[in-house]
């Protein structure tokens, strides 16, 4: 398959390029693209030095959602996704599912590719999972998807496609032991681009792609990283090679559902699921703090809609959207409707036509577990922050302090009052001189925390052992 560096440059994403014919289904194809801790500064149309042509172009010519929120890490953002309930109603609040607990986003939630395959639609899943596999009825398959192709947990060798002491790599059920040496975007973008080209005409499809980049480690081929020769720091020029790497995966998607009459009947999504982190070496000005914070650098993330059938475009929309609305606004867009009393809203009017939101206020987070003691909303311009808001730079306070010693000595646990709209980067703290908008701002979190449904945190299981099922992180064990 053709790789493609730089596809603006040869006008495969040029305005008034020639189109194939178009296979209209009645309903349209859905693209939902998730970049796993890409930042806010990590992006062309936020920093021209970052080189993210097609994905730029896509934003350009679509709407960029200024104002799109995700959740602090990977597992609760992407449970809203699958979902659309705020993590802290489902029990995965608390930092992510780790490969050795026996953890999952419950059964009794029913996911989005099964609400999209009651309304005719094919569903395929190509990336990264991070809801639970500690069951086979936790994992892509046994959830909505017609087909999954990636990993179960969170971060993998790019190469080796291990984490921590197991292989991580499977197609459908099967464990995959042939890619070992092939860089995992190469070969997850070769099987996206097989599923457009064999899929039927008279079939909507949903294609859910969540990327592997740019999560730790930092890994890319030498090519990329070559496009920022005069980036310094090692780790920053790896990382951005890994968005650009990312760049051209989603150029060769878009050009095979081209190619295969798709592209004028498709609504695509991207977003991040949080912010960059730091600590690898995301960068999210002129936001403050990233990934594994509350701050609006962990939870503010960069978002576009793209797709003929939008009726207003080329601008920025600073409308309130958050991860959970997107359940019910991709079902929206498909000709269904979400169930009663989940958390999520449809934005399709907002992204399609630019109308105010129907959201003014959300969650960024509740939780009851140590170290992440926290509780966070937003309500119109104004944002409360209690317990644990997470050092700005990423790291998670250590394990060895007790409550106490950190309530008393830790700078970034405390409560914290801000007017976003005024304050964007969070550094006036009303608090103190704006009591009762405190007051009122508290009541509304205790209210919201009445409905809290306790973390799901188990400590870590052996019988997770990989070593104990021929060498692969592998369902069966709980």
């Amino acid at each position: 398959m053709l790789r493609v560096v730089l596809l603006l440059l040869t006008g495969t994403l040029a305005a008034g390029s020639a189109q194939p014919g178009s296979k209209n289904t009645t309903k349209p194809n859905i693209l939902f693209i998730v970049a796993d801790d890409l930042g806010w500064n990590d992006v062309g149309w936020h920093n021209p030095d970052v080189k993210t042509p097609v994905l730029d172009q896509l934003a350009q010519e679509g709407v960029i959602l200024d104002q799109s929120y995700v959740n602090y890490v990977c597992t609760p953002s992407r449970t809203a996704f699958m979902t659309g309930y705020f993590p802290y109603h489902v029990g995965t609040q608390h930092l992510v599912i780790f490969p050795w607990q026996a953890s999952a986003v419950p059964s009794n939630f029913t996911f989005l590719p099964e609400k999209l395959k009651g309304l005719g639609y094919a569903t395929h899943m190509v990336g990264k999972w991070h809801l639970g596999m500690c069951n086979w009825k936790y994992t892509p398959t046994y959830r909505g998807f017609d087909s999954f192709y990636g990993y179960y947990n969170g971060a993998e060798d790019y190469y080796t496609h291990v984490v921590a002491t197991g292989l991580d790599l499977r197609d459908d059920k099967e464990v995959v032991k042939t890619k070992n040496g092939q860089y995992g975007t190469y070969f997850f973008t070769d099987r996206v681009v097989d599923i457009v080209e064999k899929h039927p005409a008279d079939t909507p499809l949903f294609l859910y792609l969540p990327f592997q980049n740019v999560h730790q480690p930092l890994q890319v081929p030498k090519r990329f990283e070559d496009i920022y020769a005069t980036v310094q720091n090692e780790n920053r020029r790896t990382l951005l090679g890994m968005v650009s790497a990312m760049d051209e995966a989603v150029g060769n998607v878009t050009m095979a559902m081209k190619n295969a009459g798709l592209w004028d009947n498709t609504l695509v999504i991207f977003t991040t699921d949080n912010g960059g982190w730091i600590v690898a070496s995301g960068n999210n000005y002129p936001l403050r703090g990233g990934k594994v914070t509350l701050w609006e650098g962990g939870n503010r993330g960069v978002a576009f809609a793209h797709g003929k059938m939008l009726q207003k475009t080329g601008y920025t929309n600073n409308e309130m959207i958050h991860a959970v609305d997107w359940f019910p606004t991709i079902l929206a867009a498909a000709g269904g409707t979400a169930d009663a009393g989940i958390d999520g809203v449809s934005q399709l009017d907002t992204i399609m036509t630019g109308k105010p939101s129907p959201r003014t206020e959300f969650v960024y987070n509740i939780d009851d577990e140590f170290p992440t003691k926290q509780g966070a909303i937003r309500v119109g311009d104004y944002k409360l922050i209690e317990g644990y808001a997470g050092k700005p730079d990423g790291w998670i306070r250590p394990d060895n302090l007790t409550d106490t010693k950190a309530d008393s000595g830790d700078p970034f646990i405390g409560t914290w009052l801000f007017n976003l709209k005024d304050d964007p980067t969070e550094h006036h703290n009303l608090a103190d001189t704006m009591p009762d908008k405190l007051k009122e701002m508290q009541a509304k979190l205790a209210e919201y925390r009445k409905s809290l449904v306790p973390a799901i945190n188990p400590p870590p299981d052996p019988k997770s052992n990989p070593q104990d099922w021929g060498g692969a992180w592998s369902p069966g064990w709980c």
